[in-house]
């Protein structure tokens, strides 16, 4: 067993997003636990958001469960149904399949940290309603347009 580090140097900053959907996100830094661990059944990122920074474009899953569970700062969950602010120790949770896209949002003047978990079913498409594309990030890399 290895304790979990997170150095500066090890983080992955910003996102894959084409230009200009990756703007928001360029003060988000990841720390991917499942591959440190070689874990394959679930995910369980570490993510830090400077403030004003986003975790991701709004989004949702067709097969992968996701939970968001907040250690520190605060961070203000937007989906369809509104706003809501998240602080320590405040977890929520999104259903595969609920097509009500979500993502977090650091208003605040200090860093917020977060750990997201979610599943591993290597056919799940991300679906991003505002910004108008579909990814399969485990089997591609690249996002394709919504199809009407």
């Amino acid at each position: 067993m290895i304790k979990a580090e997170f150095p500066a140097d090890k983080a992955v900053e910003g996102t894959r997003y084409p230009p200009p959907h990756d703007e928001k996100c360029r003060g988000r830094k990841t720390w991917p636990l499942t591959k440190r661990y070689g874990l394959a059944q679930f995910g369980v990122n570490r993510v830090e958001l400077a403030p004003g920074a986003w975790s991701t474009q709004r989004h949702w899953h067709r097969t992968n469960d996701e939970v968001v569970i907040v250690v520190s700062g605060e961070v203000v969950l937007v989906t369809d149904l509104g706003e809501e602010v998240l602080g320590p120790g405040d977890c929520v949770a999104f259903k595969a399949g609920d097509p009500n896209p979500h993502h977090l949002q650091n208003r605040s003047d200090k860093p917020a940290v977060f750990f997201d978990i979610g599943g591993r079913d290597w056919s799940d498409v991300s679906t991003f309603p505002d910004a108008g594309f579909e990814a399969r990030p485990h089997i591609e890399i690249r996002f394709k347009p919504i199809k009407p």
